[in-house]
């Protein structure tokens, strides 16, 4: 079975350039992919590079990620580094909150399918979770 397609690198020339720490998860829907990671382990088997600390690669696409997980002891599965300008925040289960203002986070690569914002999803979204 062949790999779902996923977006681009919206602003290529700036992979790698985005801080390591970041949110994780979270927001339900996305503006921008900005670079997808690959984290390696040295205690895993990837070479260690920064006193046995772990750390990412970056790449502009998902194909590009995933050749290199595949071929890097000690790394784990693709994750997507996205840009969200608004979110929601579900603080508890069940309870959802717009939210705005630049947020920027990992997320599965799955976590795309249908989930970048247009004008009213937000606004649908919440009115389906009311009913």
């Amino acid at each position: 079975m062949s790999q779902p397609p996923y977006p681009p690198a919206a602003y290529p020339e700036k992979v790698g350039t985005y801080p390591a720490l970041c949110h994780s998860s979270g927001g339900y829907f996305y503006d921008d992919v900005l670079e997808y990671r690959v984290w390696c382990h040295p205690e895993r088997g990837a070479p260690d590079l920064y006193e046995g600390d772990d750390y990412f690669h970056a790449f502009a696409t998902h194909a590009e990620a995933l050749a290199f997980a595949q071929g890097q002891p000690g790394s784990e599965a693709p994750l997507i580094l996205v840009r969200q300008q608004e979110y929601i925040d579900e603080p508890q289960p069940d309870t959802f909150i717009r939210r705005t203002g630049e947020r920027i986070t990992e997320w599965l690569p799955e976590w795309l399918e249908n989930s970048r914002r247009q004008p009213g999803s937000i606004e649908a979204f919440l009115a389906q979770q009311a009913t």
